[in-house]
C-alpha cells in the first residue's frame, strides 16, 4: 500500500516517469487511464458528448471521437466547464486506478508510482505516502508546452495558470526533482529518489 506520486504535467514529468520505469518502477499513468475511460465505447464518452457536443468529431470512417485538444483548450479557459468534466471523469479514473493498484498489490508489488497531473490542485496528494514534485522555471514550462503541444503563448499561459504556483506546491512535496537542466542531471536526481523509495518499501 505504498503509493508515491509524480507531479506535475507541465515540467517534464513524463520524462521523469519514463526514468523511473527504466529502473523497474511500476507506474500508473493517470493520463493513460483517462484516455481509456473516455473512449467512444465507454459511458463517460456519452456524458461528455452530451455536455460538450462541440468537441465530438468524426473520423475518416464516420465514427464519433473526442477532439481532446479542443476539449483541453475549453476547460482550461472556463472553470465551470473544467469542473463539469472533472465530475464526469475523476470518479471513473479514481476507480480504475484503485483497481490497478489492487491488482499490483495482489501480485506482491509494494511500491507503485502514480503519474498524475494537477495532483495537489485536486487534493489527490492526501491519500499518498509521498509526493515527487518535478519542477522547471515558468519560461521552460511555457516553451515545452508550445513546442510539444503546438500551443500559442496565450494557450500555454492559460494552462500554467490552472496550476498552483510551484512555491506553494513545494510545501506538499516529499522530494523535488529539478528538470530544468541536462538529462543526466535529472537522471541523477531520479536515482537518488528511487533508492530512497526502494529503501522505504523494504521497511514495510
Amino acid at each position: 500500500d505504498h503509493h508515491f506520486v509524480v507531479s506535475k504535467g507541465l515540467q517534464g514529468k513524463s520524462t521523469v516517469s519514463e526514468m523511473f520505469k527504466a529502473r523497474g518502477a511500476n507506474v500508473i499513468d493517470a493520463d493513460e487511464v483517462a484516455r481509456d475511460i473516455v473512449a467512444p465505447d465507454q459511458p463517460a464518452f456519452n456524458e461528455i458528448a452530451e455536455r460538450f457536443p462541440d468537441v465530438i468529431v468524426r473520423d475518416e470512417k464516420g465514427r464519433s471521437k473526442l477532439d481532446r485538444a479542443a476539449l483541453g483548450g475549453r476547460i482550461f479557459k472556463n472553470p465551470e466547464d473544467r469542473a463539469a468534466l472533472n465530475a464526469i471523469t475523476h470518479p471513473r479514473v479514481r476507480e480504475a486506478v484503485i483497481h490497478e493498484m489492487n491488482v499490483l498489490e495482489n501480485q506482491g508489488v509494494k511500491l507503485v508510482i502514480y503519474d498524475v497531473p494537477l495532483l495537489i490542485e485536486n487534493g489527490l496528494h492526501e491519500g499518498m505516502n509521498g509526493v515527487i514534485l518535478v519542477t522547471a522555471p515558468l519560461e521552460v514550462q511555457r516553451e515545452r508546452l508550445m513546442r510539444r503541444n503546438g500551443f500559442t503563448e496565450e494557450q500555454a499561459n492559460a494552462r500554467i495558470a490552472a496550476q498552483l504556483p510551484l512555491e506553494q506546491k513545494r510545501k506538499f512535496a516529499t522530494w523535488v526533482i529539478d528538470n530544468a537542466g541536462a538529462f543526466k542531471e535529472t537522471e541523477a536526481q531520479v536515482d537518488q529518489v528511487w533508492q530512497q523509495l526502494l529503501q522505504d518499501a523494504l521497511k514495510h
